[in-house]
């Protein structure tokens, strides 16, 4: 996420996690949505963490209680579905 910053313009505002060893619940991790939007990234929350997946909170305030299952990746992948449904 660094190298998506201007120069001159500062530093990313997260810290993300990119190590998948080590996801625990409440790290942040830029996730994606490859289907519809390439290599975008989106900022969400780790509300859990499976041995091969993990549920990942979009942080929308209009729907708060919302989980999408992701990929247990540096950027965990998440499909259409779960992101746009």
């Amino acid at each position: 996420m660094k190298e998506m910053v201007q120069p001159g313009q500062g530093s990313c505002p997260f810290e993300f996690n990119f190590e998948p060893a080590t996801f625990k619940v409440g790290d942040l991790v830029s996730y994606r949505v490859p289907e519809r939007f390439g290599e975008m990234p989106f900022v969400g929350t780790l509300l859990a963490v499976y041995d091969d997946y993990v549920e990942i909170s979009p942080n929308d305030p209009n729907d708060p209680d919302r989980r999408m299952k992701g990929t247990r990746h540096s950027r965990p992948v998440v499909t259409a579905k779960e992101a746009l449904d």
